[in-house]
């Protein structure tokens, strides 16, 4: 009897065992999907090629191409993003850096009488976003950047959990959901992962819990994990989970596991396996057994020669103009961002699997007494020049960061070579889809993204914004000896001609004639009647009419031909262009603020005929 009874339980045991056995791998099944590192790829139907767009900035810099980035690698890209912009909203914004140029000397004066003016919970801006003082739950704002993040092949946004047991989840979850619409419509969005706490055991497994169970274990926003060698990633220590809980153990099971080095000036006291987020030049180099698999880059760094980790207004910190060599002493040598190209060129020279890159979106700093040696501190924000941010701001930095981004990323992954275009052909004015169809490119954009702004900001404020018309999704051009076709489509009829409306820019000189931010040429900038009018820039936003041109606007399509003699080109030639509806006059930085713009931002689309 007790034989049986023995046989009876040995095989409960068995059968318990492989249920759990089935349990882990369906956990493992589920994480794993197609993806062994970054996130599952997009359908190519929606693939908008944007390694392919072209850009010139505001400083006159090009993005690389695959001439001087070379072709794609298997390489990943994150940008430490901060989640936290409801949690910190509560009170009045304040720009820090117009408050300072007002004020000078009150930054080294805890008591100056400028800050009895503010409650003591005051946070502070280092400068306006270009989307106002948002707050993350703001998703109008939430998919603006996703789109300049996917642009700039960013493949996973890193999310700073690094304060006690706060999770920031009001933040994450709208980020997530406005994620994964736009990945439903086209846009290869970053994927998501948290850094945790470096120090505090109980808080770091509290929070690994708490994200695991609201959205790994059941399966939440699955296009948006990104995996690391086979298992969604994490940033931080398992240390203080216990194996022998079942919960835990699902954990430890789960996740690929990077412990966070706090450490600017690691050096070689980093042990293998961990990943740093911010460092001093030369960047720490980090090792997973023998392979070099991470290295992080800063725009700036809370830290100097004299005291090390400090506050970012003290003296010599390590601003945006700062090198190893030296400060960048040209002028306005804070708009070039020495200190980020240095690091970055670094790493990507040392080539590791992962690059770090700190950061998107902190925006604000708190102003402590008694702060790592300074009486009046600001410790990881403070001014445009004392600031690591890249997300563009309506400051003088604008959207210079964003782009120096672009241009560094390409060069440490690679991209894809323009794509080419189809043969000379004479399109009929009135052509519909199935004519356009086969005429290539086709150049795509991304949809959805004009539905209309209602959200709170800081303090009282309160953003609308409904200038958001025609959704522009996809265009393309023909040619043949005599004219050069544009076209483009929208998701919806399109609407009549009016304020704003539809506007197509032609750089064919690259930049090199008089013009308006890099374009020579402009149709549509006043409202078409029977015909529409080509003009040329005679210097910025001022243009001279050159020939009427022929349109034509059916549904949801909008068709222009246009005489190559016109535009100055024959035989071989490449022309760079770009559509906007609904922007500002002479405002290049209204095309992250209104409207719709395709490609987005400062990027142009090429065509290159023979």
């Amino acid at each position: 009897m007790k034989k049986r009874a023995i046989i009876w339980l040995s095989c409960l045991l068995a059968l318990a065992l492989l249920i759990c056995a089935g349990i882990r791998a369906v956990f493992r099944e589920r994480a794993a999907g197609t993806a062994v590192s970054g996130t599952a790829p997009l359908s190519a139907e929606w693939d908008a090629m944007p390694d392919t767009w072209a850009v010139t900035d505001g400083l006159g810099r090009k993005a690389a191409g695959q001439e001087e980035a070379g072709e794609p690698r298997d390489r990943f890209v994150g940008i430490m993003y901060w989640t936290w912009h409801t949690w910190y909203s509560s009170n009045e914004p304040v720009n820090l850096t117009a408050l300072i140029e007002a004020n000078p000397g009150a930054a080294d004066r805890f008591d100056d009488p400028v800050w009895a003016d503010f409650p003591s919970d005051q946070v502070f801006h280092w400068n306006e976003p270009v989307y106002g003082y948002y707050q993350t739950a703001d998703r109008w704002v939430l998919r603006r950047q996703a789109e300049l993040l996917a642009a700039a092949g960013v493949d996973v946004v890193i999310f700073d959990n690094t304060n006690g047991t706060f999770t920031w989840q009001e933040g994450y979850t709208a980020l997530c959901e406005e994620f994964s619409r736009a990945r439903a419509d086209g846009v290869e969005t970053p994927g998501i992962t948290f850094m945790l706490p470096y120090f505090e055991t109980e808080n770091r497994a509290a929070q690994l819990r708490s994200i695991y169970q609201d959205i790994y274990q059941q399966g939440k926003y699955r296009d948006l994990w990104f995996f690391w060698h086979g298992k969604p990633l994490i940033i931080g220590s398992a240390v203080g989970l216990d194996k022998k809980d079942p919960l835990d153990a699902e954990i430890l099971d789960f996740f690929t596991f990077r412990p966070a080095q706090w450490r600017y000036d690691a050096g070689s006291e980093v042990r293998k396996g961990s990943w740093g987020w911010l460092s001093v030049f030369p960047p720490t180099r980090y090792y997973t057994k023998d392979r070099l698999e991470e290295i992080p880059v800063g725009v700036a760094q809370n830290y100097n020669d004299v005291s090390g980790l400090t506050a970012m207004n003290m003296d010599g910190v390590y601003g945006r103009s700062y090198t190893s060599h030296g400060w960048d002493t040209r002028e306005d040598a804070m708009l070039y961002g020495a200190n980020f190209a240095e690091q970055f060129e670094y790493a990507i020279e040392a080539d590791p699997e992962f690059i770090f890159i700190t950061g998107w979106n902190e925006w604000i700093s708190y102003h402590l007494h008694g702060w790592q040696g300074l009486e009046s501190a600001f410790a990881d924000e403070f001014t445009d020049e004392f600031s690591r941010d890249i997300e563009p701001s309506t400051g003088a930095l604008k959207d210079h960061y964003y782009y120096q981004m672009v241009d560094l990323i390409r060069r440490y992954k690679g991209v894809r070579a323009a794509p080419e275009a189809s043969g000379q052909i004479t399109m009929a004015m009135d052509a519909g889809d199935e004519l356009w169809q086969d005429v290539l490119p086709r150049y795509g954009a991304y949809r959805g993204d004009t539905f209309d702004r209602d959200a709170d900001g800081y303090g009282s404020m309160h953003y609308t914004d409904r200038s958001g018309r025609n959704d522009l999704v996809e265009c393309r051009v023909a040619r043949d000896e005599d004219y050069i076709w544009f076209t483009v489509l929208c998701d919806g009829e399109i609407t009549p001609p009016g304020e704003n409306w539809m506007r197509l820019l032609i750089d064919a000189e690259d930049g090199r004639g008089e013009n308006w931010e890099g374009y020579e040429f402009i149709v549509n900038r006043e409202a078409p009647g029977e015909t529409a009018l080509l003009e040329r820039s005679t210097g910025g936003w001022s243009w001279e009419a050159v020939c009427p041109v022929e349109y034509r606007l059916s549904g949801s399509r909008l068709t222009l031909r246009i005489p190559r003699r016109a535009l100055g080109v024959t035989g071989a030639f490449s022309i760079s262009f770009k559509w906007m509806d609904n922007t500002l006059d002479g405002d290049i930085m209204s095309v992250y603020t209104s409207g719709d713009s395709a490609p987005i931002g400062r990027f142009k689309y090429v065509y290159s005929a023979d």
